[in-house]
């Protein structure tokens, strides 16, 4: 008992061990905080990758791809078709992308993907990154009348805020028509053959009056127009049809009530950030693009045509929402030239696979590399694909483990140091207590005791910052940039609109359990001296 109560008054009055807890307490947080961080980091990465990428990839080399997608997932089948679940096929081919914003054209680069929409959503998470609820539960290529997502999909974890997307889908198409409509009047075209397609200026007022005298032209889409339900037409087969004026209302595409076909773009090619901390939108669903990309023939030719936005992509991975377009897989495949004419089978540049759960990606992996001519075709996983960065990440985070477990083992050193003062200065309270009849190891007792005390203070004090850190460490880097003015965390450079942060109770046990070891260690020589102290020659000069 006296052993306690000795360990208990030096820690009470000897104030120069509170630097040995402020720097065990400081080691125990920044571990915590960086741990968490970069778990959340690799959580949210790979189900980021994961969500688009699905279990296993079969690529063709050639960007003319492979024919018959039906008869390659049967081949799949039969050399894996007890692990595999599910597969859809697809196109990738690179394009650029140029849309009109008032009077400016934006062209960007992107990787146009064609995706059927029956089977994507069983092999991905692909729906759950989609703005319209609908469109979440079942991918469909026609806009929506309206109903799309104005915060995002995680709006609490403080996605900006896009009210502009309240007016997205038919009801903003309409409008925008007849805002260029009305501009055409007052620049003094009415007499020439009107364009049908919209120009992309979400900005655009909701409403304008006829200076002229006209009747008064509200920009209201239910004051005028029906709901495409009522009145729409069918895409035309023809992919120029849209561009073509003929004399006739029937062959005429009117783009009021029809829409060209839709695309799927990810939501950083057109959300841009205001100063306000809200998103501005460049698109809309609802606006039109071009798409122009190459053909499959050899030499390849540069192609474009005219499509629909019909929802925006929102993986939360800034790589992902800027360079990805999704398309109909048919459409691409008959613009690119990617069906043969005798048969109809149309060409893939890929397959995606979903496994069974439980089963093993590496040894399907090499099961389909040993069928498929390694030549002509790319199996890989998921992780396959992203391996260095997912690696780059790993061995970040167990480099600066070590580097900030020696913030802990200073504080060891200062233990340490601090220990052996007190042996010296303690020298005729050991005596007297050896006199008394305590034994060395008693004695020895009472300094391990007193570093375990500091260990656990300075630990204790250290998780329950560490914690409250990890828990407002979006809210701290918001403050932090406010302060300095500039952002602390650039979701262009990390990935990520906010930091993500994953607590793993494993983790922080081995980093408390670790800090006592160093406090308890590095009491371990000063408490041996003690306990080795002669009564007689440490009474001497006393």
């Amino acid at each position: 008992m006296y052993k306690l109560l000795l360990s208990w008054r030096y820690l009470r009055t000897r104030y120069i061990a509170l630097a040995s807890i402020i720097s065990v307490m400081l080691g125990v947080a920044t571990m915590i905080v960086v741990n968490s961080v970069m778990a959340g980091f690799t959580r949210e990465m790979q189900n980021r990758i994961h969500g688009i990428l699905a279990d296993l990839v079969v690529t063709a080399r050639s960007l003319e791809g492979v024919p018959d997608a039906e008869w390659q997932m049967e081949r799949l089948r039969e050399v894996a078709g007890d692990e595999i679940d599910a597969m859809t096929p697809t196109v990738i081919v690179p394009a650029m992308l140029s849309f009109q914003y008032d009077d400016n054209w934006i062209t960007r680069q992107v990787q146009l993907i064609g995706i059927d929409e029956t089977t994507q959503g069983e092999v991905s998470d692909f729906c759950m990154y989609l703005q319209h609820p609908e469109n979440r539960r079942e991918v469909s290529f026609e806009l929506r009348e309206d109903g799309y997502d104005t915060g995002g999909l995680a709006d609490s974890l403080g996605t900006p805020h896009r009210p502009q997307m309240a007016d997205a889908g038919w009801q903003h198409r309409r409008r925008m028509i007849r805002y260029r409509e009305f501009e055409r009047r007052m620049s003094g075209a009415r007499d020439d053959p009107p364009d049908h397609e919209p120009r992309a200026a979400p900005g655009a007022p909701p409403g304008i009056s006829d200076p002229s005298g006209a009747e008064s032209m509200p920009l209201d889409p239910a004051s005028r127009f029906s709901g495409p339900g009522e009145t729409q037409k069918p895409p035309p087969t023809d992919p120029f049809a849209g561009r073509r004026h003929s004399d006739s209302d029937e062959d005429r595409f009117d783009p009021s009530v029809r829409q060209h076909t839709g695309a799927v773009l990810g939501i950083a090619l057109s959300a841009v950030r205001l100063p306000t901390g809200e998103d501005g939108m460049l698109l809309l669903p609802g606006d039109d693009v071009r798409l122009t990309f190459p053909t499959a023939g050899t030499p390849p030719q540069a192609i474009s045509d005219t499509f629909t936005v019909v929802d925006f992509y929102e993986s939360k991975m800034s790589e992902y929402d800027s360079g990805f377009v999704f398309v109909p897989i048919r459409k691409l495949q008959e613009l690119r030239g990617m069906i043969d004419p005798s048969t109809g089978v149309g060409y893939i540049s890929a397959i995606q696979i979903r496994l069974k759960p439980g089963a093993n990606g590496n040894e399907v992996r090499d099961r389909l590399r040993a069928a498929f001519d390694p030549h002509l075709y790319n199996v890989e996983t998921w992780r396959d694909r992203q391996g260095p960065l997912l690696a780059a990440v790993a061995m970040e985070t167990a480099i600066l483990n070590v580097l900030l477990f020696l913030i802990i083992a200073v504080a060891g050193f200062g233990i340490l140091a601090i220990f052996l003062m007190i042996v010296i200065e303690k020298t005729r309270d050991i005596g007297i207590l050896k006199s008394l009849g305590a034994s060395g190891a008693g004695v020895m007792g009472i300094f391990l005791a007193y570093g375990l005390s500091l260990g656990l203070v300075g630990s204790g004090v250290g998780t329950v910052l560490g914690l409250l850190f990890v828990k407002y460490i979006n809210e701290i880097a918001d403050w932090l940039g406010w302060l300095t003015g500039r952002p602390v965390f650039d979701p262009s450079v990390y990935y990520f609109y906010r930091i993500p942060a994953t607590v793993d109770p494993w983790t922080v046990s081995w980093i408390v359990g670790g800090a006592l070891c160093i406090a308890v260690l590095a009491s371990v020589l000063p408490a041996m001296r003690a306990a080795m102290l002669h009564p007689v020659e440490a009474l001497r000069y006393e």
